[in-house]
């Protein structure tokens, strides 16, 4: 695995990974999520490969449903280090990240979806977004991709994205071109006055969106939606063809 190294690159990152996966029953009855094995490695573990070779040294990965489980699986992992955020009640993803904002330093830091599963295209993908993000203008960068080209997804999408990667949201009732990958670099400045307890990071992007300073790189790789066993095999399916004689990683 080869590393990029950037000196202005993110180094922490934290991967959400607390929820109870209830549309993924029954593989979720006794298997957190995040543990879940695509193409032989768990989903967590994708995600931090990823990290990693984006030169991410510090990850931070919150728990509740399950989370005995996944502490137990990572606590051999040595690179990147990883830290847990356990939670007595879930937070949903902005309460999450807010909790975890302590060890996460002041500095923006990557925040990953625990199901999340990408395939770079021509560039790496998180590199990408490292290069386009600028903070005297962005509080908030979301990868995005095609509603109408992912794999295992239906949904309507999320975002609306001028030229210059400004969002707006999708319009009620319609189709937009771009859904929200689950991957995005964050301004912990934007969490502050957040709402204590369980929130939405929509709640961040609303704020960010009311500022202008909302924004996203579309992916140009593939993208997969992990969110039911279905959305699971046809990931699997698409791996054992394009991948049929390695594990891919």
């Amino acid at each position: 695995m080869t590393e990029i190294s950037t000196s202005s690159s993110p180094t922490r990152a934290m991967i959400l990974a607390a929820g109870k996966g209830l549309r993924m029953r029954p593989i979720t009855d006794k298997t957190p999520k995040p543990l879940i094995k695509l193409n032989g490695r768990p989903l967590i573990e994708h995600a931090l490969d990823r990290l990693e070779v984006a030169g991410i040294s510090d990850v931070v990965v919150n728990t509740h449903y399950l989370g005995d489980k996944i502490e137990r699986h990572l606590k051999t992992r040595l690179t990147p280090r990883v830290e847990f955020s356990p939670e007595n009640e879930l937070l949903e993803t902005g309460g999450g990240v807010k909790k975890a904002l302590p060890l996460l330093g002041q500095e923006p830091f990557f925040v990953v979806n625990g199901d999340a599963f990408w395939l770079d295209g021509p560039t790496n993908t998180l590199r990408r977004m490292v290069t386009e993000w600028d903070p005297s203008s962005m509080d908030v960068l979301l990868l995005l991709h095609s509603t109408v080209v992912a794999y295992g997804y239906d949904g309507r999408g999320d975002f609306i994205c001028e030229p210059d990667g400004k969002l707006a949201r999708r319009p009620e009732g319609e189709v937009s071109p771009w859904l929200f990958a689950g991957v995005q670099i964050i301004n912990p400045e934007i969490l502050e006055d957040a709402p204590t307890g369980a929130f939405s990071l929509n709640w961040a992007y609303d704020r960010a969106l009311a500022a202008g300073r909302l924004y996203g790189v579309v992916h140009d790789g593939e993208w997969f939606h992990i969110g039911t066993p279905d959305g699971l095999s046809v990931a699997e399916d698409y791996l054992q063809v394009r991948f049929p004689e390695t594990k891919h990683r």
